[in-house]
Formats: C-alpha cells, sequence, structure tokens
C-alpha cells in the first residue's frame, strides 16, 4: 500500500437519537469527537420493518410534513 494516502483512523463517540452513545473507530472527524444522529438504525423504517415511530430531534419530519400536506405525503 501506499504511504500517506489513507485517511487517519482513530476513535470517535457516536450518540444515538435515544441518548444511547458508543465507541467505535471512523475516519470521520478528529479523535475523540462524537457524531449525533438525526436517525439511526433503531428508529429508521428501513431498518426496523416500519414498526418503530420515527423520532424527530430537529423539526424536519414536521416541516417535511407541513411543506407537502396537500400532496399526500
Amino acid at each position: 500500500m501506499k504511504k500517506d494516502i489513507h485517511p487517519e483512523y482513530h476513535t470517535i463517540s457516536v450518540k444515538m437519537t435515544d441518548g444511547t452513545i458508543y465507541q467505535t473507530r471512523s475516519t470521520w472527524g478528529k479523535e475523540g469527537d462524537t457524531m449525533s444522529l438525526d436517525i439511526d438504525p433503531l428508529a429508521h423504517p428501513a431498518w426496523t420493518g416500519g414498526n418503530a415511530k420515527l423520532m424527530d430531534t430537529g423539526g424536519r419530519v414536521s416541516k417535511f410534513k407541513n411543506k407537502y400536506a396537500g400532496l399526500g405525503f
């Protein structure tokens, strides 16, 4: 492999929408940074089979629904 072409691989924290935090290794951010998820696999219908309720942490879902209310979304 060529030297000095790959991004730094380090430990970060990932904060889920329910507030739980776990440690993982990533090329995102810097060592010790925290990535906050707006939608995660525990709440997204694509991973839950549509059974889980979508958690709207930033108001994005309600903003979308208000914007496109007359279109049947």
